[in-house]
């Protein structure tokens, strides 16, 4: 027995060795550094899970409750207040940032005068006081009753004293001049004008060379309400829409960034151009009033009746203005006075800025950015993005902190300052840092109204980051809903048919300057992405949201009727926090080149469309576009072909760094700094803005348009110039992506 006993055991111990032999030398041993580890750190797909639980939408309301406690238009007490909370959240010792700073400028705004205000009269031959229209909106609780709150005016409209007969002018374009003009001799008059149809500061612009001398701005009912009138029923403080006295604020330059230092960071000693060398702001008068007061001055006007396009929600017709009112109107022989004291002056702003470090790619950055600052309480612009933005950054500073977690990039967080002035935090951070942002950002995130509405997901996008937004979107549940994704409710509202994937959401194009990734994407061609969620267009004619830029966008504005519970915040916090984590941890950037090439392919087809035979006419050939896009196309399919035939994990990481390099570089591509002179900070010959109707490649299709209109040969050049311009920007961004692997 004793024998038997020890035979097993014996045996036991020699399986065991066999065993232990076998596991050694059998199973590979990773003896490698533990930095060459790391270096294959790619998206951890349950730290997303993790992260999309977290987002909390009761803390995003407290963050709105306290943002907007006061106003805080740019460089005030309540902006100060506002950039030491964003500090307090971000330096944080359990939920901070590794680092946040202030970055201060010294800036040139425009404010009114306190203690004298800007008026809008109607005069009489003695001038006596007919009318008076309101200096600041109705008050319906105590926000629009705070000290703070900033008279309606126009940014950068200068100060100065007209008075006139009184037209209309519908929504102030050059085309609505030409044509009030051939009716009437607008030379000495004051011309008033709905929002709409052209920029702020283009409505002074466009009106002066007619001899117009001022101009009053107002937002029409039919436009932003529906029709609906009546604060006793059917505006706010009843519904989200806007009521009589409401007056939209606004900035009236039509550059961006500071406007005394074109293309420098506005630091204190920075070189100045004098003030009166300022591009792009109104050289008259002009000032935004409520529809209450435009509908007391329209009603009355004389005249032939305007066009029907150019009709309203006023129960009266709308007529051009005699120049001036009827003759049965109680304001009959009497003019429009505007008496206007802007000024403007250099005042310190502060962009807050936070950074968590990347553990593999320190270098390159994604940068996530909302500006800070409102006209008034600024509850969803840009409050609701700023809201959203701390939530995210609590989430990860936690992590962070904890040491669960560490991006594989370094991200950049950005809270922008002045921005309702013209971009300008986000414009004087690029102008500084050109050089670093452009060799190491990978992409720019902005959320600045983070929820309009509470319909659907909107998203506008360098085609490039089309591929990570989807995928982000069908990882997150719609706001109100357990089952249906973000993606699936956004196709919903706003799709298109894509040749390569059928039916998809739509994603806009970051063609103008309406938010601060303007700079980023225009003036540096850093592939650039802005994320929000909206209301049901089929719904609604409102343009934007009905409270903007007035002092009811207020906590009580948003939290009643904008977005209760606020779930369509914290659907935005996880979808835009996702995009942020797939650019900031994936191994191989999620862009995908080949849309990119879809999106030139449409814009060609724009061209040839509307353009190729007036092209031809003129001894101009489209063939080297076509060439141009056609190898656009060859060369991201190589480049797709290159990324999917990979087994990047186990290749030198030195090839996944040349591949991210080009998918990083190819917006840049497409900067020409001299294809736009007179256009302020615009480079992307794609994405630049454009005045023409046509949506195709912008210098091309204003050359082209233009050219049509006078005929004359220096014209036409200039047309073959930007085909020539557009071409070899394309033709230049597919060597970029063929060239590394050629």
């Amino acid at each position: 027995m004793l024998k038997k006993v020890l035979l097993f055991g014996f045996a036991g111990l020699a399986v065991l060795a066999v065993g232990i032999l076998i596991g050694h030398f059998g199973i590979e041993q990773d003896n490698s550094p533990k930095w060459l580890r790391e270096l294959s750190h790619d998206v951890d797909e349950n730290f997303i899970k993790n992260f999309i639980a977290e987002v909390d939408n009761m803390k995003i309301q407290e963050n709105l409750r306290e943002l907007t406690k006061v106003p805080h238009m740019a460089t005030t007490a309540g902006d100060e207040a506002t950039v030491e909370f964003m500090l307090k959240r971000w330096q944080d010792k359990d939920t901070g940032l590794d680092a946040a700073w202030r970055e201060d400028y010294r800036v040139y705004l425009s404010f009114p005068k306190s203690d004298t205000p800007n008026t809008v009269t109607v005069v009489n031959a003695t001038d006596d006081v007919l009318y008076a229209a309101r200096e600041k909106e109705k008050p319906y609780g105590p926000d629009q009753e705070d000290p703070a709150v900033v008279q309606p005016y126009a940014a950068y409209g200068p100060a100065g004293h007209a008075r006139g007969k009184l037209v209309y002018a519908n929504q102030g374009k050059v085309s609505d001049y030409e044509l009030l003009n051939r009716t009437l001799d607008l030379s000495g008059t004051i011309a008033i004008v709905k929002y709409g149809g052209a920029g702020r500061g283009a409505k002074a612009i466009n009106a002066a060379p007619f001899g117009v001398i001022g101009v009053l701005v107002y937002t029409d009912p039919y436009d932003i309400n529906e029709g609906l009138m009546s604060d006793e029923n059917e505006t706010y403080p009843h519904s989200w829409y806007l009521p009589p006295s409401g007056v939209e604020r606004g900035s009236y330059t039509t550059d961006f960034g500071d406007p005394l230092t074109p293309y420098l960071a506005a630091k204190q000693d920075t070189y100045r151009i004098p003030e009166e060398d300022i591009n792009g702001v109104p050289p008259i008068p002009i000032q935004p009033i409520g529809f209450e007061d435009a509908q007391a001055l329209i009603c009355q006007l004389g005249g032939s009746a305007a066009p029907d396009d150019w009709q309203g929600s006023f129960p009266c017709t709308y007529n051009f203005g005699g120049p001036g009112f009827s003759s049965a109107s109680s304001f009959s022989n009497s003019d429009v006075k505007l008496d206007v004291y802007n000024a403007g002056e250099l005042r310190d702003s502060a962009n807050v800025m936070g950074v968590i470090w990347g553990s593999v790619e320190p270098d390159r950055y994604v940068m996530y950015g909302n500006h800070r600052d409102s006209w008034v309480h600024g509850a969803i612009d840009p409050s609701s993005g700023t809201a959203v933005m701390l939530e995210i950054t609590r989430i990860l500073g936690q992590m962070v902190k904890a040491g669960k977690w560490r991006p594989r990039r370094t991200i950049i967080f950005g809270s922008w300052g002045a921005e309702e002035f013209g971009l300008i935090g986000s414009a004087e951070y690029t102008e500084e840092y050109i050089s670093k942002l452009s060799q190491r950002t990978v992409a720019y995130i902005n959320v600045d109204i983070s929820v309009f509405a509470n319909a659907t997901l909107r998203a506008s996008a360098s085609p490039i980051a089309q591929n990570v937004i989807f995928a982000a979107s069908k990882q997150v549940q719609a706001a109100g809903s357990t089952s249906v994704s973000v993606y699936d409710n956004w196709i919903k509202y706003f799709n298109r048919s894509s040749p390569t994937y059928g039916l998809i959401p739509n994603v806009g194009y970051l063609t103008g300057a309406g938010s601060d990734y303007a700079s980023f994407i225009h003036y540096l061609g850093i592939t650039s992405m802005d994320i929000s969620y909206t209301y049901d267009r089929s719904k609604t004619r409102a343009r934007i949201y009905p409270a903007y830029h007035t002092a009811y966008d207020t906590f009580d504005y948003a939290s009643k009727f904008i977005d209760p519970g606020f779930t369509s915040h914290q659907t935005v916090a996880r979808t835009a926090g996702n995009v942020l984590l797939r650019l900031a941890d994936s191994l191989l950037l999620p862009f995908n080149c080949s849309d990119y090439a879809e999106s030139l392919e449409e814009y060609l087809s724009r061209t040839v469309e509307n353009f190729e035979e007036l092209l031809k006419a003129h001894g101009i050939s489209t063939e080297p576009l076509k060439e141009a896009v056609k190898s656009f196309r060859t060369a991201a399919a190589s480049l797709d072909r290159v990324i999917h035939s990979s087994d990047l994990l186990n290749e030198t990481p030195l090839k996944a760094r040349r591949i991210n390099d080009q998918l990083m570089l190819l917006d840049r591509a497409f900067l020409d700094p001299l294809a736009f002179p007179n256009k302020y900070g615009f480079r992307h010959v794609i994405w630049a803005s454009r005045s023409s109707g046509v949506s195709t490649f912008p210098g091309l299709a204003d050359a082209v348009e233009k050219a049509q209109t006078t005929g004359l040969k220096e014209d036409w050049d200039q047309a073959h110039r930007h085909l020539s311009i557009v071409t070899q920007a394309i033709s230049g961004a597919a060597h970029t992506l063929t060239e590394v692997h050629a």
